[in-house]
């Protein structure tokens, strides 16, 4: 994990002004913990974009107090999550 490279696309896609805190949490807690993430954060996930997500994940990863996690676990948990969220903005709403 490159941290010069992680940070550099963080600042470069203005990142994390593309996503509020709240979200920021939820998504976060259902990655590095166990939890889910509400309709209103997935939307703000993916309109923060699978770069930034991506690259705000490691970045986290990067933190010493996260040396005991396994990255590839976090990671397979960060895709899951994404692709959950990208599922649920993509399908149609019933109320729509």
């Amino acid at each position: 994990m490159a941290t010069k490279e992680n940070y550099q696309t963080i600042k470069e896609n203005n990142c994390e002004n593309k996503i509020g805190l709240p979200c920021v949490l939820e998504a976060f807690t259902s990655i590095f913990y166990t939890g889910s993430i509400s309709n209103k954060c997935c939307g703000e996930l993916v309109v923060l974009g699978k770069v930034c997500h991506s690259a705000l994940v490691k970045r986290t990863l990067e933190n010493p107090i996260f040396k005991n996690l396994n990255p590839a676990t976090i990671i397979a948990k960060s895709i899951q999550t994404w692709n959950n969220c990208l599922a649920l903005i993509d399908s149609p709403s019933p109320s729509a």
